[in-house]
């Protein structure tokens, strides 16, 4: 990346007795964001490509005052990363779905290494409600969507049962141009 990028953009160290791929755990308790850092926020999920330089300008500070709170928002655990936003179906995955869980009790750990593993897993989360755990897939075909649930999922004897709900259309609300929630975009320099 030039220097204009950000410099140490990967994510914090993950403390130790963590497990892989957890997010890390920052040994400071989090300083509250005023609202420079939101805006920072705001504009590197709309582009995590953005240059400092464009990033200061867009928030009417300084190259030096943008690089420092970016560092500090990764140091602190804020920014985890920095990511592409896929079009799953342009890139041959057609079939979405969110796949509602109960499992036993207890499991949750041994479960979400499970899930982790599962190809097309997107996002896994350990919820309240009537059901533990939301995971949302993206799969080639209804087909494999179908194999994945029956033979993958409830294979996992943690696994008490599932709800398949598809995705029939998505709406990226961190695109460029998908309403006010995305915040204001970069332009291009």
């Amino acid at each position: 990346m030039p220097d204009e990028q950000m410099a140490g953009a990967g994510s914090a160290p993950v403390p130790p007795g963590a497990a892989p791929g957890a997010p890390p755990v920052p040994s400071v308790p989090p300083r509250p964001l005023d609202p420079i850092d939101r805006s920072i926020i705001r504009l590197l999920q709309a582009d995590g490509r953005a240059s400092i330089r464009s990033v200061a300008e867009q928030v009417h500070v300084s190259r030096a005052n943008a690089y420092a709170r970016i560092n500090r928002l990764i140091d602190d655990g804020v920014i985890r990363g920095f990511t592409a936003r896929v079009n799953h179906e342009r890139a041959g995955q057609g079939a979405s779905a969110y796949i509602t869980l109960k499992i036993v009790q207890n499991s949750w750990r041994t479960v979400r290494e499970q899930l982790r593993e599962l190809p097309g897993a997107a996002h896994i989360a350990l919820v309240s409600g009537d059901f533990d755990v939301l995971l949302l897939v993206h799969t080639p075909d209804n087909r494999t969507l179908r194999e994945l649930v029956l033979t993958r999922l409830q294979a996992i004897p943690e696994v008490l049962s599932t709800r398949t709900l598809l995705v029939f259309e998505e709406t990226d609300l961190l695109a460029p141009g998908a309403g006010p929630a995305a915040g204001p975009t970069i332009s291009e320099e």
